[in-house]
């Protein structure tokens, strides 16, 4: 009853907060923009909040987090099957979502503030959701992962700052691998909680998606 109670507070305090999450490559981001420049949003860029939240974490509380920072780039990727990455990721554990909530609770609730962060789960989220469509999980299909994600690591310098000197070829298809998983995750749980999921195929511009989420987050009402 405690606990379910807290999530019906924290329903209603975060009720101004929209999620948008799911697979990585789906341009959630470019999307983010897109809602941010139409309606009077705050985004949080899970990225750069993890940057912030990796100096509150410990070995106790979040050793999934604590191993993956202390691992060099060529450690979490070199030598190891897909499996191995998708069951180490801190997200998958829950260890993220705490810190991602701590934050948006600190931040002004005068408006809308869209949440932009492949981490977050659908199991995570749901109770903490005053409607449905209060979040959306975005999947891409392999076939403009494979893209968004070759022409995004084409760059060598990115690459090797996300793999170190390993061979980026297989890096890189390892991590669509995982991807996979991380996807298949998110579908299993989304239809368990029943919640959205958006499949990105490419056949729609980033206006007519802006659009269909605008009108799933209640955006400019």
């Amino acid at each position: 009853m405690a606990i379910k109670n807290r999530n019906v507070n924290l329903a209603s305090r975060l009720s101004h907060v929209r999620w948008l999450a799911g697979g990585t490559g789906t341009g959630k981001s470019t999307l983010a923009r897109a809602l941010a420049e139409r309606h009077d949003v705050l985004i949080y860029d899970g990225d750069r909040g993890e940057r912030g939240y990796v100096g509150r974490c410990n070995a106790a509380e979040q050793p999934y987090l604590w191993a993956l920072l202390h691992a060099s780039d060529a450690q979490r990727w070199n030598g190891r099957s897909a499996q191995d990455v998708f069951a180490s990721m801190p997200s998958l554990h829950g260890e993220t979502f705490g810190f991602v909530v701590d934050d948006l609770l600190a931040l002004p609730a005068d408006r809308p503030v869209l949440v932009d962060d492949f981490r977050t789960l659908p199991r995570e989220v749901a109770p903490l959701l005053t409607w449905p469509e209060q979040a959306a999980f975005l999947l891409p299909t392999p076939t403009f992962r494979h893209a968004a994600l070759r022409a995004r690591f084409a760059d060598p310098v990115r690459a090797r700052a996300n793999w170190g000197d390993s061979d980026h070829g297989e890096a890189l298809a390892l991590r669509l691998a995982r991807d996979e998983l991380w996807d298949a995750e998110v579908c299993r749980q989304a239809a368990q909680s029943g919640l959205s999921v958006v499949t990105v195929d490419g056949s729609r511009d980033v206006r007519d998606l802006a659009d269909d989420l605008a009108a799933r987050f209640r955006l400019g009402r």
